[in-house]
């Protein structure tokens, strides 16, 4: 069935709509569900709350933060690659094979868009304005701006290539007559920007690490200035975090224990937001540490090349376990290890380690001193080496030491794609994909088939070399 976002969006309005609507005694005068606008399914501060939760929900969606979207950040790049020994989830991403009319990438897409109507639905709606209803729309700004992220992440250039590049759709309202076409990469970039700004100036509490904090947002604004080119404003979103938030990175003495915690943490250490799964609200074994364990399915291993970036004495290190699969050698992924057949593992989307290499890489090249110090908080807070290298040596040591720190976290690949760098992958990748310049087209994903076939304003604005 053809579907774009147009069409999407109404079956979202519409089951959400549905889900808000209340009971009456006089179950004859109801208003049918069908029939309910967004400002009248919307309508009071419990609404909000209500709906608020659905956003958060929409995140965990397998194809979305649920799964596809760490797993292709190292994938696609040269983190991990797919077992002979697998269940032919990822294969074609792998290979680098992936089609117009992959499930994965339209799942993607479609997922990313059903979330934003339901941020659209919280930031529009007529509710008089109060702290909690101003926590409710920060929160929901701040959601989403990651889709839009995500999004433009992986179906868009970067924004240090062209800024009036193709971006993706913005949509903002929810109209059923909409045909969106692809706005410019500045566009996209400038909105998520703005909805981050509102995030820090709306919200004022502090929950626990699954839902966005002030400083979270924040953390978040850091990482797009970054990708943007602008260190300047990088740097100072970040000094904000470390400064002001109050969060603290994780040691090397909690170092194990941290990565097996299950439940959402209020203490602020090391995780600013993440995307929530419990034995309740899971994606059960279609979880993201289930495509890693070796309980799970265990389709992915963690790459020669970056295993062999971690020296010993580097309690990182110990996340990775040595064995065989298939008959074969192999270096195992434990860094999620709460799964047992049920995914109770959350997804990390933005730590403060994140947040200290940030300002490193920011910092260069006008104050080295800056860019150690930063840089080096994590490595001696991980058992490595200081780093003491200057010049290019020392971004170079940056982005080594992001690689590191963020393995398995979906990052990878867009540090690969905002360096403009080839990809050059290990013997562990087919011989066919071991060799990804910047310049191939499919370091892109495809517009969805669905959404070509569907949207009239789309269908000249395919990524270019996909057919």
């Amino acid at each position: 069935m053809k579907q774009n976002l147009r069409y999407m969006f109404f079956l979202a309005a519409m089951s959400g709509m549905t889900l808000f609507s209340s009971c009456k005694k006089d179950f004859l005068e109801q208003t049918p569900p069908t029939s309910l606008t967004p400002a009248s399914a919307l309508a009071s501060e419990s609404d909000l709350s209500t709906a608020l939760l659905g956003a958060y929900a929409g995140l965990r969606n397998v194809d979305l933060l649920g799964r596809t979207v760490p797993v292709l950040g190292d994938l696609m790049s040269d983190n991990c690659y797919q077992s002979l020994l697998n269940s032919n989830r990822y294969t074609n991403f792998n290979n680098y094979q992936f089609v117009v009319t992959d499930g994965n990438v339209a799942g993607f897409w479609n997922a990313a868009y059903a979330d934003i109507l339901r941020c659209n639905n919280i930031i529009n709606a007529s509710v008089t304005a109060n702290a909690n209803v101003n926590q409710y729309k920060g929160e929901a700004y701040a959601i989403r701006a990651l889709n839009y992220l995500l999004l433009v992440n992986y179906f868009a250039r970067p924004y240090s290539e062209d800024p009036a590049g193709l971006g993706v759709p913005i949509v903002t309202k929810f109209d059923i007559t909409l045909f969106p076409g692809r706005s410019k990469v500045s566009e996209v970039y400038a909105l998520i920007i703005n909805d981050l700004n509102q995030a820090y100036s709306l919200i004022t509490q502090f929950k626990n690490s699954t839902q966005f904090s002030k400083y979270a947002a924040k953390a978040l604004q850091a990482k797009v200035y970054l990708q943007m080119g602008d260190k300047t404003n990088a740097k100072t979103a970040a000094l904000d975090v470390i400064t002001n938030s109050g969060f603290t990175v994780v040691t090397a003495a909690a170092h194990d224990a941290f990565w097996k915690g299950a439940l959402p943490r209020t203490d602020k250490v090391e995780t600013l937001f993440e995307v929530s799964s419990d034995a309740v609200s899971n994606n059960g074994f279609d979880g993201l540490a289930n495509i890693y364990s070796q309980s799970g399915y265990g389709d992915m291993l963690c790459s020669d090349s970056l295993y062999s970036l971690f020296a010993t004495g580097d309690v990182r290190k110990a996340l990775y376990a040595t064995g065989t699969r298939g008959g074969s050698p192999a270096i195992f992924i434990n860094k999620f290890p709460n799964t047992n057949g049920t995914d109770v593992s959350d997804t990390k989307v933005i730590r403060l380690s994140d947040v200290y290499l940030i300002a490193a890489e920011a910092s260069l090249p006008a104050n080295e001193a800056d860019a150690l110090t930063y840089v080096n908080y994590i490595t001696s807070r991980r058992g490595a080496a200081a780093i003491a290298s200057t010049g290019a040596q020392l971004f170079e040591d940056i982005i080594t030491e992001r690689r590191k720190e963020l393995a398995f976290e979906g990052d990878r690949y867009i540090d690969m794609q905002r360096l403009k760098r080839n990809i050059g992958r290990s013997n562990n990748y087919p011989a066919a994909a071991r060799s990804i310049p910047y310049s191939d087209y499919r370091r892109l994903l495809p517009i969805p088939q669905t959404e070509l076939d569907a949207n009239v304003n789309i269908r000249s604005q395919q990524n270019p070399g996909w057919k």
